[in-house]
């Protein structure tokens, strides 16, 4: 599981609505039109099908930022809510 920020500028409200409903199944808002979302391989692929369904690429922009554990552990976080981290281990 990776850590990923996703960022996105949408003109229109209606589908800005879409993205950001959507997100907010996936991981928490952290700014506005910023979340951080803990995610496997495979849940980070069926999100970026679905955004893409959602936007119009010549006007619309969003942009997914992976953050190692490694870098992870180096992000600095003033006010608001603590940073999202994919748990240390799974147990099945």
């Amino acid at each position: 599981m990776l850590t990923y920020v996703i960022a996105y500028d949408i003109s229109c409200n209606k589908r800005r609505k879409k993205v950001s409903d959507l997100l907010e199944g996936y991981g928490q808002r952290v700014q506005y039109s910023v979340f951080e979302c803990c995610l496997s391989a495979t849940k980070y692929q069926e999100l970026r099908d679905r955004l893409q369904q959602r936007i119009r690429a010549e006007e619309d922009s969003i942009r997914c930022y992976p953050i190692s554990r490694h870098t992870l552990n180096q992000v600095q976080v003033w006010g608001g809510l603590p940073l999202v981290k994919p748990p240390e281990s799974i147990i099945i």
